[in-house]
């Protein structure tokens, strides 16, 4: 067992695992009721810090998520808006990289430069990307003074904005690679990397993709902030919510283990639908990964769906120990009893292409509101999914994070904040590598194993 700090540091567990908690804190209701009235700092704060075990101070978190949220656009950091009676849209993308990563990378990046700082290390953070979490971690760690960050992310497929929030920062400790492959490519070469323990300890390797738990509580706050402003705990709300590696759904679920009443937890989805097709079928089967016009969702191995099944299953490591082994080698498995499980605690659907572009133009003209594609995805979801009640879809995106697919559905790109108005001309720097562990490893290594011996 490792304390918080540990397992902030580490990302992945040495047997290729991911970690949770022992257990789920409670919030009572009187807690729950009085986010409402609160700054959306003050909620992740009595949120997160129930999960620290007192090895960070409350004090010192305050300032952490204070540092963190004064960098969004909106005061409010995830503000709601109403889309039409019954349903809401929580909007996320009011962050630096224009995305929902933004909410738990700005303040996890402020939580591992503290720890490192406190020990006197440094660490080595390697990341995979299937569009926004690069970005997003890029923009909080390239002023880090103990971080080095390698970010992958799969060549051509990720939108132009999406590269060019990697590629185009200065700084010395930030490293974009294009891996010729899809993002389950580069999420494998990450694990494999965490796996490799002779090449994880030369480099303190670290990791802030979902599977990194802080990660993951640092998004259960904007889930207490929204349902508390709709009138939680008294009254139950249902989330819409675009995934793909299902760490984004996998908060909701850890925001109703701590005691939020949340009604229905909706999985959305777009064709690559492994996610619908396991909750309909009670079969977890790859296929080929679609390109698509959400490209933050296309992907076939969803990390974090793992954490589901260990809790689903009562904690049997075991049993997750042979589900994963039969993905490895035969690209599927059978849930068996979990599958109830699962049909009870998600809803899914998934959204065709054709549902995408119908979502944003109906939306767009009644509602005179522009969702991005994966937003599109959790709309077209609220509404095919009875009994929902009141509905929040959680906006993971700004619009103009894709231009390409913007203009091609409504005819007009919407335009970058003016904050970004330089990021299409800025010069670009990353290097591009085949889907090769021993490659990427030495590239790594290369550039951050010097540095990451010293010691500031």
């Amino acid at each position: 067992m490792l304390g918080f700090e540990d397992v902030v540091l580490a990302g992945l567990a040495r047997d290729g695992g991911l970690y949770l908690p022992q257990s789920w804190p409670q919030l009572s209701a009187d807690t729950i009721r009085s986010f409402a009235q609160k700054p959306f700092a003050d909620i992740a704060v009595e949120v997160i810090y129930p999960f620290t075990g007192g090895t960070i101070s409350r004090p010192d978190l305050q300032r952490m998520a204070d540092e963190a949220y004064a960098v969004f656009g909106d005061a409010a950091v995830a503000p709601l808006k109403a889309l039409s009676p019954g349903t809401h849209v929580l909007e996320l993308f009011h962050g630096p990289t224009l995305a929902f990563k933004d909410v738990a990378m700005q303040l996890l990046a402020r939580v591992m430069d503290h720890i490192l700082e406190k020990r006197g290390k440094r660490a080595t953070i390697v990341g995979a990307t299937s569009g926004d979490t690069g970005g997003a971690a890029v923009e909080a760690f390239r002023t880090s003074k103990r971080v080095d960050i390698v970010v992958l992310f799969p060549d051509g497929r990720v939108s132009d904005v999406q590269r060019r929030m990697m590629t185009t920062p200065t700084e010395p400790n930030v490293h974009a690679v294009a891996i010729d492959g899809t993002f389950d490519d580069c999420q494998a070469l990450v694990k494999a990397m965490f796996n490799d323990h002779a090449f994880r300890d030369r480099v303190a390797l670290s990791g802030v993709n979902s599977i990194n738990w802080a990660r993951i509580v640092a998004q259960v706050t904007y889930y207490f902030s929204a349902a508390a402003a709709l009138g939680a705990p008294d009254k139950p709300v249902s989330f819409a919510v675009p995934t793909g590696n299902f760490g984004d759904i996998f908060a909701g679920y850890v925001a109703k283990r701590m005691g939020l009443p949340i009604k229905t937890l909706i999985i959305a989805s777009n064709e690559n639908d492994i996610l619908p097709r396991t909750v309909a079928t009670g079969r977890y089967e790859m296929r080929g990964v679609v390109a698509t016009s959400s490209p933050s969702m296309d992907i076939q191995i969803s990390s974090n769906f793992e954490r589901y099944l260990f809790e689903a299953s009562g904690r049997d490591g075991a049993k997750i120990r042979d589900l994963m082994a039969a993905l490895a080698v035969s690209k599927s498995f059978a849930l068996g009893p979990l599958w109830q499980q699962l049909k009870h605690d998600f809803a899914a659907v998934a959204a065709s292409e054709a549902d995408v572009a119908d979502c944003i133009r109906r939306v767009q003209s009644r509602c005179g509101y522009v969702v991005d594609p994966h937003t599109a995805c959790a709309v077209v979801a609220s509404e095919r999914v009875e009994g929902a009640g009141e509905v929040v879809v959680l906006a993971t995106a700004h619009p103009a994070k894709f231009p390409e697919a913007m203009l091609a559905i409504t005819g007009h790109g919407p335009p970058l904040p003016a904050r970004l108005g330089t990021l299409m001309t800025d010069p670009e720097r990353f290097a591009t590598l085949p889907n090769d562990l021993e490659r990427v490893e030495n590239f790594v290594e290369s550039r951050c194993g010097g540095r990451t011996k010293a010691t500031a």
